[in-house]
């Protein structure tokens, strides 16, 4: 079985409280760690990545988004799937070959772009050319950015997520669904949900697998919580060394 396979039967055949969970490493020795620890996948948060590389969230170029996508595939054997944002402007064709060359398994594309959110109906259909050039080698994770874009309504992210399931996309995300919504997102939404969850905060991915998640993502969040970490063993150091 392909990596993308193996990858899309992760999401499938999942009871409640048993959703996929899936780490977010930003770099390879990150990825590591983590296919170490026995997770059976992995997905790499944008923002993440950027703060690695010394950008800002969003300012990645995507020569070295991909460069860095590669480095943390080859550096371990479980699937990787990437958050390449947008797409970069790049032609379904060239972005599946982008994704394809540097090892991914499945991408995670957004619909806003500026803080817009893009008209659903051509991104269904960008969505669909991805999917036509991709055939069963990419796993589409179809973010839907009504909630962080001030749309409130779940009924517009069940709409959106239904003409993107139609396009082919094999999961949906609405990033920053309220955990009280989840449920009914959950009943109007046909196959694999991902929502986030925060390290140490708010529900356990137990528990949102409970309300309808089928896998969880953690965004940039292992990062920055990584990253607060390296600041206190820094500030303790400086600390000493000031004595």
């Amino acid at each position: 079985m392909s990596h993308a396979a193996a990858f899309r039967a992760l999401h499938h055949g999942r009871v409640p409280d048993d959703p996929l969970v899936l780490p977010g490493p930003w770099d390879a020795a990150s990825a590591r760690v983590f296919a170490e620890a026995g997770f059976p996948a992995l997905a790499t948060p944008s923002a993440g990545v950027a703060a690695s590389l010394g950008y800002e969230d969003g300012a990645t170029p995507a020569d070295e988004m991909f460069a860095a996508l590669a480095r943390i595939v080859r550096a371990v054997d479980v699937p990787v799937s990437a958050d390449v944002e947008g797409g970069y402007g790049l032609a379904p064709k060239e972005l599946v070959e982008r994704l394809l060359e540097a090892g991914a398994v499945g991408c995670n594309l957004e619909d806003s772009a500026d803080g817009v959110l893009k008209d659903p109906v051509e991104q269904a259909g960008w969505l669909a050319e991805v999917r036509d050039a991709a055939g069963d080698r990419l796993f589409l994770n179809a973010r839907i950015d009504t909630f962080i874009r001030g749309v409130d309504d779940p009924g517009a992210a069940i709409e959106r997520a239904a003409a993107y399931v139609a396009a082919g996309a094999d999961c949906v995300y609405p990033i920053g669904a309220p955990t009280a919504v989840l449920p009914l997102l959950r009943a109007g939404i046909q196959g694999p949900l991902n929502v986030a969850a925060r390290p140490g905060q708010g529900p356990s991915p137990t528990e949102l697998g409970g309300l309808g998640a089928t896998r969880i993502t953690f965004g940039p969040g292992l990062q920055r919580h990584a990253e607060g970490a390296v600041r206190e063993i820094a500030e303790r150091l400086a600390a000493r060394l000031a004595k």
